[in-house]
């Protein structure tokens, strides 16, 4: 088995107490058999708290909360998303008085946001929130409070409640919420979305997803999946043929929720296909990557079909 490891972080791996090499965004793997029950332990820097696992079938079936894994046929992907911070002492980033409510930003091992009011909330915030700034706005004609961290923002509403919390390139407040999100996408794909408020919750009533650039020529077919992903108009990339079936694309390819580059491996064995893996949720931290072809003809999908 093929175990391919990532983290969010340069950091060292060791196996069995021995250094195997150093991981980051750019994937290395090892060959290891699960019923050997290797021991892996990762060692990130910026005094940050190291993690360790038997490589299982336990860990395989069941990730921990800080690793995500992807089954990739017959071999894995790990990548380690987080990692706990030595320093766990408290420290306040941001506080004030929200419509009755003491609304706090804090770092201890992590990054929260805790509402005191007639009910009291604790959220986890991404780091970026250790900068933070807020800003206070009308929507729909009530009082609500924008926290940003970075390209996060975090809206509360007057109940002290987070109503909103995602990546952003832009919010407008007014009758209702605007905001433009940016995909990771090859054509830099933006969801722009339209709210309405009821002063409890928001609903979405209108969006778009607009491609700022063309993908590049090798890289149609990643577009397209991507495009189905986020709701584009992927109906430009298929033939003549292909587009009367377009409607029914969705429900063929299933709940996917990402698009990923074939490994190596993969090429190694299919080194004629033109493919996109799609990645499927299987329960908390565990995923499965299915792959498809697709076949090409000046530059328009002809047929589209799964590696057996």
């Amino acid at each position: 088995m093929r175990v391919y490891f990532l983290s969010c972080t340069p950091a060292v791996l060791k196996l069995n107490g021995l250094y195997v090499g150093r991981i980051d965004s750019f994937e290395r793997h090892i060959e290891l058999d699960p019923a050997d029950r290797v021991l892996a332990e990762i060692v990130p820097g910026e005094n940050l708290q190291s993690v360790n696992f038997f490589l299982d079938g336990e860990f395989f079936d069941c990730p921990p909360d800080f690793a995500d894994v992807y089954l990739l046929e017959n071999d894995a992907l790990v990548y380690i998303r987080e990692y706990g911070h030595k320093d766990v002492k408290l420290q306040a980033v941001f506080q004030t008085r929200f419509c009755g409510n003491l609304i706090t930003v804090f770092s201890q091992g992590g990054v929260y946001l805790s509402s005191e009011g007639a009910e009291y909330s604790l959220t986890p915030l991404p780091v970026q929130f250790l900068n933070c700034r807020a800003e206070q706005h009308i929507l729909a004609g009530r009082d609500v409070l924008a926290l940003y961290g970075g390209n996060k923002l975090v809206i509360i509403s007057e109940h002290g409640k987070v109503i909103f919390q995602n990546t952003v390139e832009a919010a407008e407040f007014g009758d209702t919420l605007f905001v433009r999100a940016p995909f990771e996408t090859c054509t830099a794909a933006k969801a722009e979305c339209y709210f309405s408020y009821d002063g409890d919750r928001l609903t979405q009533t209108g969006g778009r997803t607009v491609e700022t650039r063309p993908p590049e020529p090798n890289a149609t077919h990643f577009a397209f999946f991507e495009s189905v992903l986020t709701c584009g108009d992927f109906v430009k990339y298929l033939d003549d043929g292909l587009k009367p079936k377009a409607g029914d694309l969705k429900s063929y390819l299933g709940n996917f929720v990402s698009v990923t580059v074939p490994t190596e491996k993969f090429y190694a064995l299919h080194p004629n296909l033109t493919a996109a893996g799609l990645v499927y949720p299987l329960k908390s931290n565990l995923y499965e990557v299915k792959y498809f072809a697709v076949e090409m003809q000046n530059g328009e999908i002809t047929n589209i079909s799964p590696v057996e």
